[in-house]
Formats: C-alpha cells, structure tokens, sequence
C-alpha cells in the first residue's frame, strides 16, 4: 500500500509541498485527501490517533486504487511528527477559520507543508502556536467552512500552482 508506514524512516524531498491532516475524523475526507495527493504527486503526513481505525487494510479501502501513488508517512502522534520535521527548512501552513492571512494573499515556498485540522474540532492551541502561518480559505458571509478535503484541494493546488509543481500531464 503506502510506500512508508508509521516508524518507518522516509526521506522527504525538502522541496516538495507536502500535505499534513491532523487527527481526521472520517475516513472518507481521509481516502479524497489521499486521492488527491497521488493525483496531485504529493506525500502525506497523517498524524495519529485517527477518529477510526485506521489498519493497513482500512487505509487500502480508504485509499482505493490511488494508494500506491502517494506516499505516506504515519505519525504516532503531533510530537512525533514535528520530531520528524526537526532539521527541515520547510514551513509548515495552517490551514484554519481563525487564519489572519488569506488564501489569496499566502506566498507558498517549495518545501511548505499544508496542515488541515480535525473535521470536528480544527487543531488545538498547540499546533496553531506551532504554525509557521495560518491561512483561511475566504467565503462567503454566513458560511462557517468547506469539507476538509475540498478545503486541502483549493490549498494544494495553489500551493503547487505557485512553486511551479503542479503535474504537467
């Protein structure tokens, strides 16, 4: 399935955009983020504990036939995956409704990481401190957010729009 498991040591091109979800809460956002990843060509950090089981043969179900093209690594837990970050040059993008920055007026770098919060719950006080910067999606008056994993799309693709790695094909 993933080309990298949970412990396993991965070596992540520095330059790449990667895409981080916190926590996820359902498998379905979990398996359209995982689809677009590989369709898209970009890794993915999903930080544990998960909302549901998420056993090898669930993340294969969840994943359909995209799971052998996006790698992804496992983290045990939010100090587990910022241990992994350690040493990277990469900034790491919160994407939240609490943003102060735009998602139009966010310059993307090669390198940064797209961090999406918990379907239920966003991410807690912790990891907002963490955040390099922490960005929202505009909408419309009177809406409150977009699904997780529409939200990850709109992000990742102006990302790789803006650091030239979007796929060519």
């Amino acid at each position: 399935m993933a080309r990298c498991r949970k412990k396993a040591p991965c070596v992540a091109e520095p330059s790449k955009v990667r895409l981080a979800l916190y926590q996820p809460d359902i498998p379905q956002n979990l398996g359209a983020s995982l689809r677009l990843a590989a369709c898209l060509g970009v890794a993915v950090d999903i930080i544990e504990p998960c909302g549901f089981p998420l056993t090898d043969k669930a993340l294969r179900r969840t994943a359909m036939d995209y799971g052998e093209n996006v790698e992804i690594v496992r983290h045990d837990g939010w100090s587990a995956f910022l241990e992994s970050r350690s040493g990277s040059s990469g900034r790491l993008i919160l994407f939240t409704t609490k943003g102060a920055t735009t998602l139009q007026t966010q310059a993307f770098e090669p390198g940064d990481t797209l961090l999406f919060g918990r379907e239920s719950a966003g991410v807690p006080d912790d990891v907002h401190a963490a955040a390099d910067a922490r960005v929202r999606i505009a909408l419309t008056p009177n809406t409150r957010s977009l699904n997780v994993a529409m939200s990850a799309g709109i992000a990742l693709w102006e990302a790789l729009r803006q650091t030239a790695q979007l796929p060519r094909g």
